[in-house]
């Protein structure tokens, strides 16, 4: 699943191909919106909510997509073949003079009046690359469970937005504890959840600018972009230690036995 980096990024160039533009193409290929037609009214902004996208059109609607594992957006010049999956994939398509934004398997496709778009983003935590974050207020909903699994706690949407398995892995690293181990079993869990807070907003604030990946360990050394995710069997950067690996709520998830404390499957 695109994490909140992605999204971001994703967010970005939507926004730059259509905001302030009039749509001269809408095309919504699902059934509930088939009949639905936004031509002739411009595109205000796009923007991100944690993982899940919002386009906002004068008239006050919006329309909400969400990637979750296989959906992609992709921006073509007009007139321009599409390349991003056969066109049966495609759910939505969205065009002016210049551009065209065509989504392709997206599996949520809805269109809110943009007053109620908390219908399907008001559950969310404080975005991490949002206006509303709050590093304090993450820390808290985190702690609101202090027998949760840390993994499981930092990819909850609830808690905090963004967060995606790749960046859970290498955050529960960074606090030298495994995924499996209780927020409240923390050391100083208080002030150690605030921090993990500022460390995940910042970690994704980084990697949201053009790149050769995601990186977390600052390393430009091929190979040596993440901590963990993605290196069962390879050695820890710090330790030396075999990089672990077992699934964490049916999501493969990677530790170093050495560098973190606490519980785990094995």
């Amino acid at each position: 699943m695109p994490e909140g980096d992605s999204v971001w990024r994703a967010a970005a160039r939507l926004h730059a191909a259509l905001a302030g533009r009039e749509l001269t193409v809408w095309d919504m290929r699902v059934p509930r919106l088939a009949t639905t037609d936004l031509t002739g009214r411009t595109t205000l902004e796009v923007v991100p909510r944690g993982k899940h996208l919002l386009a906002r059109f004068e008239g006050g609607l919006t329309l909400h997509t969400h990637l979750r594992m296989d959906g992609a957006w992709h921006v073509f010049a007009a007139g321009r073949p599409w390349r991003g999956g056969p066109l049966y994939e495609v759910r939505a398509v969205l065009g002016t003079a210049d551009r065209t934004a065509v989504g392709y398997r997206l599996p949520v496709v809805e269109l809110l009046r943009t007053a109620d778009e908390d219908r399907a983003v008001g559950h969310l935590g404080p975005d991490l690359l949002g206006p509303d974050w709050d590093a304090e207020r993450a820390a808290a909903n985190l702690l609101a469970t202090p027998k949760r699994p840390l993994g499981e706690a930092l990819l909850d949407q609830r808690n905090l937005a963004g967060i995606g398995n790749v960046y859970k892995c290498e955050l529960c690293f960074m606090a030298g504890a495994t995924p499996w181990t209780p927020v409240g079993a923390l050391p100083d869990a208080p002030r150690t959840a605030v921090r993990l807070a500022a460390a995940a907003q910042r970690l994704l604030a980084a990697n949201i600018g053009p790149g050769e990946g995601r990186n977390t360990t600052g390393s430009r050394r091929p190979g040596r972009a993440l901590f963990v995710y993605g290196r069962p069997g390879l050695p820890c950067f710090r330790c030396g230690a075999p990089v672990r690996k077992a699934d964490q709520d049916d999501r493969p998830t990677y530790w170093c036995p050495r560098c973190q404390t606490g519980p785990h499957p094995d």
